[in-house]
């Protein structure tokens, strides 16, 4: 029983994968999938989401694209909330790291980006 035990906590760790931390702003809820934290820089502000959802079949891809359109719209509302434009974001220049877990079926996402303003 005990080696059982043993193989199944081995199990649980290995299947697991979460995203890394790419920044340390605190987040606050958005919406059911998302969490976002905002930092002011001298000529705009950093951005960072976390975004994860369940999913049957892995498609670290779909969250990817999700995850970047969060934090480009993220962006953009906080941008129009204090009255300012920002420069389009260039998608490569978005930091994203990934994650799964695959005993839940949680695929998660961090992303972090800079928006400067115009």
């Amino acid at each position: 029983m005990r080696i059982l035990l043993s193989v199944l906590a081995v199990a649980s760790l290995v299947g697991c994968a979460t995203p890394a931390t790419i920044s340390d702003i605190p987040l606050e809820r958005h919406d059911e999938n998302t969490r976002y934290g905002v930092e002011q820089r001298s000529n705009g502000f950093g951005i960072s989401v976390a975004y994860s959802r369940y999913q049957f079949i892995p498609e670290s891809d779909a969250v990817a694209t999700a995850c970047k359109q969060a934090l480009t719209s993220l962006a953009w509302d906080y941008a129009d909330s204090v009255g300012r434009e920002i420069e389009p974001i260039n998608e490569q220049r978005i930091r994203i790291s990934m994650g799964r877990n695959g005993f839940t079926g949680i695929t998660s996402c961090r992303a972090y980006a800079v928006a400067s303003w115009e």
